[in-house]
Parts: structure tokens; C-alpha cells; sequence
């Protein structure tokens, strides 16, 4: 049975999320309370953070009537929290994410993303240091003295446990694969979801795709003809072109191509000339 207390805490989230046109889950799990009050005063003015039970959010998503709303449940896991914005859900991607500093993995912790160890020496002399980073999984040799690392390698997969081990030898390598932070996991705005892997996408890439669909746009329009402000300038041009080689294929003549014309007509008249001497 859930409590009245729950279902006052349910109402009073509700009520909050149909003040914001743009509404997002969160992970704050082993978010030091420093860094989340830092984050805070940089959000200060642009949106808010509630963290409440799994439980609590789950039942205010499921009631709302706002468009796919109820789709941000999937994306709760953690210790979650529900950010309230008027913003762009990309610009509080950014700032989020410009908030995020770098920290040593410790056992337990999950891998943000694929950890690679890259090849090459390390300021590790050699000793027994190589069968600790042996034992997490590395390939390494001893170069000139110090422990170097044979080939690239992938010493955890975004999701994998860290365990005690890769958690020392990333330690000893002087890597950093941990992410201190907010974690944003989706937004929801105006009935459309935008999960972490959108929202995380660099600008440059959005760029590099818009460049490449209006070239394949265009490239269609051409082909098909379809005239559009972007294109006219050359499918006139392509239009004139393949009108003035009609005219001077069919013997067409126009103050345009009589020069080319008569100018052919020497030459063909010439070369039968040519071969009716022979």
C-alpha cells in the first residue's frame, strides 16, 4: 500500500513538472555534495533539481498526461533526480557536461565509458608493478628500464564493475576514467525524449551531418529537377547549357550559337573539301 506521504510527495512533482516545458531525469550516484552544490549555483536561474525515491518519480511519470512523459521511467536508475527547465535541452547538456571533472576509479565503480589503456611506456619502473597490471588484464613488457604497455587495450567496457585490480593498475597509470558529476540520462520536451547518447553528441558532428544531408538534398533536387532557392541558379544554368547543345545538335541557329554554327560549317566544309581533292 503506498503511503499518504508518498502520494503527497507524487501530486507535489507532478505539479511542479506541468510548470516546465522541458523536464529531465538524473543519476546522482556518488555525486560528492560539494561538486552538487557547485553545479547548483552554475544552474542557478536556468533550472532546478529534486532528488526523490525511484519509487515517488515512477508513479508521478505514470499519471502525468503530458505526451511520451511517461517514457523518462526506462531512463531511471541510481540515485535519481528530475531537473525543471525553461531551457534548451542541448545547452543544459552542455553546461552539465562542461561541470564534469576527471577521478580515479575505485572498486565497484561502473565504467562510464570504455577505459582503453594505450600502448607505449609508462613512468612505471620495472618490479612488481608488471604483475600487478599483468593480472588486470594488460599486455607489458620492459622497456629500457620501465614498464611499457605492448598494444592499446580495452580494460573495461562502458557498464563493467571495476574490480579491485583494474581499479590499482588504472591507478598506477595515472588514469582518471571516472566522471564526477551530474549524470543527465534523458529530457523530455514537448513530448519528444532526447536521451544522454543525443544530447551528448558534439556540436562539430551535428555539423558534419547537416553539411552532408543538404549535399545529398541537393544532389536530389538536381536530379529530379525540383527547383528551390538553394538550387535555381544552377538548374538554370544546366537548363541553358543543355538547350544551347539541342539547338546546335538539331542545326538550330540563334544570335547565340551563330558564330559556333558557321564556325562548324567551315570546318566540316573544309574537310569535305579535303577529301573530294584527294
Amino acid at each position: 500500500m503506498v503511503s499518504e506521504k508518498n502520494i503527497k510527495a507524487a501530486n507535489e512533482l507532478k505539479e511542479e513538472m506541468q510548470k516546465y516545458p522541458v523536464i529531465g531525469v538524473l543519476d546522482m550516484y556518488k555525486l560528492p555534495a560539494r561538486q552538487l552544490f557547485e553545479i547548483r549555483e552554475k544552474l542557478r536561474g536556468m533550472a532546478k533539481i529534486r532528488m526523490l525515491k525511484k519509487n515517488i518519480i515512477k508513479r508521478a511519470l505514470k499519471e502525468m498526461q503530458l505526451k511520451n512523459i511517461s517514457e523518462l521511467e526506462k531512463y531511471i536508475q541510481g540515485e535519481p533526480a528530475i531537473l525543471f527547465s525553461q531551457e534548451n535541452p542541448f545547452k543544459l547538456a552542455k553546461i552539465i557536461d562542461s561541470s564534469k571533472s576527471s577521478a580515479f576509479a575505485k572498486e565497484g565503480d561502473v565504467a562510464p565509458k570504455d577505459i582503453v589503456v594505450r600502448a607505449g611506456p609508462t613512468s612505471l619502473p620495472a618490479g612488481p608493478a608488471i604483475g600487478e597490471l599483468q593480472k588486470a588484464g594488460l599486455p607489458v613488457m620492459v622497456e629500457e628500464g620501465k614498464i611499457a604497455v605492448k598494444q592499446d587495450t580495452v580494460i573495461a567496457r562502458e557498464g563493467d564493475v571495476i574490480d579491485k585490480l583494474k581499479a590499482d593498475a588504472l591507478a598506477k597509470l595515472g588514469i582518471e576514467p571516472m566522471e564526477i558529476g551530474l549524470n543527465l540520462l534523458a529530457v523530455w520536451e514537448q513530448g519528444v525524449i532526447y536521451p544522454k547518447d543525443i544530447l551528448f553528441i558534439p556540436a562539430e558532428k551535428y555539423l558534419e551531418d547537416l553539411k552532408e544531408a543538404f549535399g545529398k538534398a541537393f544532389n536530389l533536387s538536381v536530379a529530379i529537377n525540383y527547383y528551390t532557392p538553394e538550387n535555381i541558379t544552377f538548374l538554370l544554368s544546366k537548363a541553358h547549357s543543355e538547350a544551347k547543345a539541342l539547338e546546335i545538335n538539331a542545326g538550330v541557329v540563334s544570335p547565340e550559337n551563330i558564330t559556333f554554327l558557321l564556325s562548324k560549317a567551315n570546318t566540316e566544309a573544309k574537310s569535305l573539301e579535303n577529301k573530294l581533292s584527294l
